[in-house]
């Protein structure tokens, strides 16, 4: 069972190990949107968009539903908003720790900085 679940994890991790992918999921926090607003939000052509979001699809991380000739895409799990956001703090931690590093660096005399 344990093993299941650590596939699950892999696999969901993997359908978003993608820059486009994540921008997707993110302007899909806001609200549903179709193909064309996604394509609009992210900056690119229809087609790149498309294969994303089948990657999403494919590993349930968003659905589609036609609506007339448009889909209209949305975050199958609400808790992926929070799965985003607590991957911005965890972000945010590593720039504080990395500004604090740089800060004592500077704060370090000449003749230590001149010793590496």
């Amino acid at each position: 069972m344990n093993q299941n679940i650590q596939q699950f994890k892999a696999d969901f991790f993997k359908a978003l190990a993608h820059p486009m992918r994540i921008q997707i999921l993110e302007a899909l926090c806001t609200g549903d949107k179709t193909v064309n607003e996604l394509q609009t939000i992210v900056g690119s052509e229809g087609s790149a968009v498309s294969q994303q979001l089948s990657i999403l699809r494919s590993k349930n991380v968003v659905q589609g539903v036609k609506e007339g000739t448009s889909v209209i895409y949305s975050l199958r799990d609400p808790l992926i908003q929070d799965l985003l956001a607590v991957a911005k703090q965890i972000f945010d931690n590593h720039l504080v720790d990395a500004i604090s590093l740089l800060e004592g660096m500077r704060n370090e005399p000449e003749s230590i900085k001149h010793l590496d």
